[in-house]
């Protein structure tokens, strides 16, 4: 999966948990740029991806996750091994 694939199916996941079909997500979009993304939002966003991708994000990935950015590489590395 290309990383442009990936971020297709994020702004796809971040439209549905946000409910607004304006988002567009990049590299450096962040919660500060999204209105209702809070820490509740947070948890609902991370369980959403993980169940689109197939995978689990452990604490450390969650934690250090600054941006989309980091989610697109760390979404990536765990669907390429």
């Amino acid at each position: 999966m290309t990383r442009q694939e990936v971020f297709e199916k994020l702004n796809e996941v971040f439209r549905d948990v946000f409910d607004d079909d304006s988002i567009c997500v990049a590299e450096s979009t962040t919660s500060n740029d999204i209105d209702d993304w809070d820490s509740l939002e947070h948890i609902n966003l991370i369980a959403a991806v993980e169940q689109e991708f197939g995978i689990k994000f452990n604490m450390g990935q969650v934690v250090t996750m600054k941006n989309v950015g980091e989610m697109a590489n760390i979404i990536i590395s765990q669907i390429s091994e």
